[in-house]
């Protein structure tokens, strides 16, 4: 009984190959004849600094000449905004308040740099009293 050292173990298998070993064409055809599955993908550009390279899309995209933009309201509008604002005696500030926004909004409204929202224009027609011509100006963007 003195043979059976319960504190020692034997290890009877080989280590598998490293990770740099099982990714090898050798190591590949070996476990394909063993008829292991293997799956193998190649990556795209991999280990290569590819990603700012020039493709022929890009090159049709440069000579594309369309100008993509939002349309703007018109200072037309604009001037209606301020007079009738104006005309009720309040400030951007004020105005802004009443309909529940910002003070930019209002500034950028007057000056012609915002994209028309329907529900902004609605709430600054209601809230300066716009009427007739005036109201079809701002519903006309």
């Amino acid at each position: 009984m003195a043979e059976s050292d319960w504190d020692t173990v034997t290890v009877l298998r080989k280590k598998g190959p490293t990770a740099a070993q099982a990714k090898s064409k050798q190591a590949i055809l070996a476990a394909q004849r063993r008829g292991e599955d293997v799956e193998t993908s190649k990556k795209w550009a991999a280990g290569q600094n590819k990603q700012h390279s020039i493709t022929k899309n890009t090159a049709k995209l440069d000579r594309e000449t369309e100008e993509l933009h939002h349309d703007r309201v018109t200072l037309e509008v604009g001037k209606v905004i301020q007079q009738g604002r104006q005309s009720k005696g309040l400030t951007q500030k004020d105005l802004a308040t009443k309909i529940n926004e910002k003070p930019q909004v209002i500034a950028d409204y007057e000056s012609g740099r915002a994209i028309p929202n329907n529900q902004v224009l609605g709430k600054i027609e209601r809230a300066i009293d716009v009427r007739s011509r005036s109201a079809y100006v701002l519903r006309a963007q």
